[in-house]
């Protein structure tokens, strides 16, 4: 599908636009009061693969028009920013900003492993079709949430 100049695509991209300036302000807000350079490398990985994370759910959930060339470079960070999760906390390091539970430390073998499994889920998902992002979307959205709700305040 190629792109036109009609109302409807107008307002799509629109949309688009506006909802990607809003992530990219709450990200920027989020990292602004941050002193710990530890902490906002960890923070700047997280925003990486949360922005890629959402350019595949939104295609999942026809949010966006599907693109294979955007979903497979998605793919490709999502999985180079999921590699990095481990050496990115392994410094135990604070910062009032941070949504970081100590029991990340505390639990190290359990937050890498859950760090792998989104790996393995974003190296799993097949970005060449919509059919196959759908189908892999259920199994990082559930590493995501598995992670976050133990180790993030």
């Amino acid at each position: 599908m190629f792109f036109s100049w009609e109302p409807e695509n107008m307002k799509l991209m629109t949309k688009g636009l506006i909802a990607g300036l809003v992530l990219v302000a709450g990200v920027a807000v989020a990292k602004e009061g941050v002193q710990d350079p530890t902490v906002k490398a960890r923070m700047d990985l997280m925003g990486t693969i949360g922005m890629n994370v959402k350019v595949l759910g939104d295609m999942a959930t026809d949010k966006a028009p599907f693109d294979a060339t955007a979903a497979a470079a998605a793919k490709e960070a999502l999985v180079a920013a999921s590699a990095d999760i481990a050496a990115k906390f392994e410094p135990q390091a604070t910062d009032p900003v941070s949504e970081a539970k100590p029991e990340i430390w505390t639990n190290w073998d359990d937050f890498v492993a859950k760090g792998e499994a989104l790996n393995a889920a974003a190296t799993a998902i097949d970005p060449a079709s919509l059919e196959g992002i759908k189908a892999g979307m259920g199994a990082i959205g559930g590493t995501c949430r598995d992670c976050h709700s133990t180790y993030r305040m």
